[in-house]
């Protein structure tokens, strides 16, 4: 009885062999060399969609992705004196509001109370809305009755500083003239400030000198006051009369 044991457990132990190559795994000299691909050309393969794993970062025109704990200065608007037009004209659409009398910061809130209203108008308008700032200035406000040395204070809202004759918005759409019009007078009433209408094409602002009337650049650099024309040549050659000659 156990020899018979004995040999089933035998044959058991020799059945459980595993055969050199098998289907399920082939030998290595079967398996084509594989190629490296070099860092500098990476494989693509067809019909892959590529995509990160890194969490998408919030951010707008009006809240920005910089960190709210960085402190920053207050800081003034940029004034163009240098003879810059930038920022002074229509670019992408075909309407725009500038303000044209003070250079002052303007909060987030303001700026998005305008935009609803500019949408509210343009209800079910076909246009495209452009915005020319962005709320990247950070500003901390410190409690009342707050001593003097006690800290800068902590983070209150976002703002944008707005120089003078500054475009803001800009609309371009299938839309009467008039229509926009009024939507940028509603949107300029909820803004600080004096706001104008302007079109593609105005002519561009330096400062508060506007460039109309075959006025440029060239005239605004030359000197208010027309000096007199001298001839160097003329006055070196001539002698004065009343001078006696030396004796």
């Amino acid at each position: 009885m156990k020899l018979n044991a004995s040999s089933a457990l035998l044959g058991a132990f020799q059945g459980l062999r595993i055969s050199p190559a098998t289907t399920l795994r082939p030998s290595l000299a079967s398996i084509a060399p594989r190629t490296i691909a070099s860092p500098s050309a990476p494989a693509i393969v067809p019909h892959v969609r590529l995509f990160s794993a890194t969490a998408a970062r919030s951010g707008n025109w009006l809240e920005p992705r910089t960190d709210r704990t960085k402190k920053m200065a207050k800081g003034n608007p940029r004034i163009p004196t240098g003879g810059s037009t930038k920022g002074t004209t229509v670019i992408w659409g075909e309407y725009g509001l500038r303000m044209w009398d003070h250079h002052r910061r303007i909060s987030a809130a303001q700026l998005k109370v305008a935009e609803d209203t500019i949408k509210r108008r343009l209800r079910g308008e076909k246009y495209r809305l452009y915005k020319r700032v962005a709320c990247n200035v950070g500003v901390y406000v410190s409690g009342n009755e707050m001593r003097m040395g006690k800290g800068k204070g902590s983070f209150d809202h976002w703002a944008t500083r707005v120089a003078v004759n500054q475009i803001v918005f800009e609309i371009r759409g299938q839309i009467h003239e008039q229509v926009i019009r009024d939507a940028f007078r509603l949107a300029g009433n909820k803004l600080p400030g004096q706001w104008e209408f302007v079109k593609k094409g105005d002519a561009p602002v330096v400062g508060i000198t506007k460039l109309t009337g075959g006025l440029t650049l060239k005239d605004l650099k030359r000197p208010r006051k027309k000096l007199p024309e001298v001839d160097v040549s003329e006055s070196a050659t001539e002698t004065p009369s009343a001078v006696p000659p030396p004796s």
